[in-house]
């Protein structure tokens, strides 16, 4: 599909000396770097998500399970330390 955009000359201009280093076209180029571009937008969205969704802290199950695993990992360091010579 063909799009028209506008880009200020001096951006097409590096874009094109790039495309050209990477042996693929312009358009491919600007492909790429819009792919490039929506995935990490996508991930800064993600994580964001996730971040609000623990801004308020961890629930008393949520606290339960971080004490089990902590107690867990302590086990195995000790478990660990008696077993190197």
């Amino acid at each position: 599909m063909i799009q028209e955009i506008s880009i200020p000359d001096s951006l097409y201009e590096q874009a094109s000396n790039l495309a050209q280093e990477m042996q693929i076209s312009p358009s491919d180029l600007f492909s790429l770097a819009l792919e490039e571009y929506l995935h990490r937008h996508h991930s800064q969205k993600l994580l964001q998500s996730i971040n609000d969704a623990y801004a308020d802290g961890l629930d008393d199950s949520e606290q339960a399970m971080l004490e089990g695993m902590r107690r867990h990992q302590r086990q195995l360091r000790v478990v660990d330390r008696s077993t190197t010579p």
